[in-house]
């Protein structure tokens, strides 16, 4: 499979044209921020996800529920995720954010879990245990699998850029073996932090990989400066935001206007 015949990055492609945007929006419930009119429960958190879900479809090309936010509810969360995944419908890729990485027989559970139970399009992946523990993803060929690449949190200096023997930082080789890795597979992407200044940098090492880019909005990332300098080849990226979409809105009866509103204050009409 090449990698831009993809099926995901040709739905990605075609949804990017359709909407004009390359919009993620991130599904981190938070039952104490959840809008006025909405049950503090596990079903308020579903019906509040789907309304998201309903007045942002047309608006995102993706949709990246992390499920740290879900499992926090117990069982009851993992069957919102479900519910909120099945309420999608395949209209828009789901990445299901769990940032998953273990031995070889472990991470065969963990893809079947996010991918035959949640039928999720993508996900996340820590990159530290190395190919072994990745490779059961990548053999879903027809789903994407995003690795930590360099992320934006103020911990990334312990690790990520600490500059090796031959200066370069390991961040710069992680995403340097992804890139080797992807010639194989064909269905890997990195995980780029928008708040870096090294994100036109980063996107230097390999002009191809598809970046998925959190840290706009809330965060402070700007979404113009992302897809400036994080798109590929393909003239593709994702940049997620989270909260300024989910939590715009007060009041439930707000939300078909702020939400929308939102959307175009974030993305600059880009």
């Amino acid at each position: 499979m090449n990698a831009s015949t993809h099926p995901l990055i040709k739905k990605w492609k075609s949804l990017a044209t359709q909407n004009n945007t390359h919009l993620c929006v991130g599904l981190d419930p938070d039952i104490t921020k959840l809008p006025t009119g909405y049950k503090h429960s596990t079903a308020g958190i579903e019906a509040f996800l789907c309304d998201i879900v309903d007045l942002t479809y047309e608006h995102c090309i993706a949709y990246k529920p992390n499920i740290s936010f879900f499992e926090a509810y117990g069982i009851d969360g993992l069957n919102v995720l479900k519910n909120v995944i099945d309420h999608i419908n395949k209209r828009i890729p789901v990445i299901l954010d769990a940032k998953r990485g273990d031995i070889g027989n472990t991470s065969a559970m963990q893809a079947k879990f996010i991918f035959d139970y949640f039928n999720a399009d993508a996900t996340t992946l820590h990159p530290y245990m190395g190919l072994d523990s990745l490779d059961p993803f990548f053999n879903y060929k027809d789903k994407y699998h995003f690795v930590l690449g360099l992320t934006s949190n103020p911990g990334s200096v312990d690790f990520e850029e600490q500059t090796m023997k031959n200066n370069q930082t390991l961040s710069d080789f992680v995403i340097n073996t992804l890139s080797k890795w992807n010639n194989t597979y064909q269905n890997i992407g990195v995980v780029v932090g928008a708040t870096e200044n090294k994100l036109a940098q980063v996107r230097a090492i390999d002009p191809n990989l598809l970046f998925l880019i959190p840290g706009v909005g809330s965060q402070g990332g700007s979404y113009t400066d992302a897809v400036k300098n994080g798109k590929n080849n393909n003239d593709l990226a994702l940049i997620n935001c989270s909260r300024s979409i989910l939590y715009c809105a007060e009041f439930k009866t707000d939300m078909k206007v702020k939400v929308p509103n939102a959307i175009k204050n974030i993305t600059n009409n880009l």
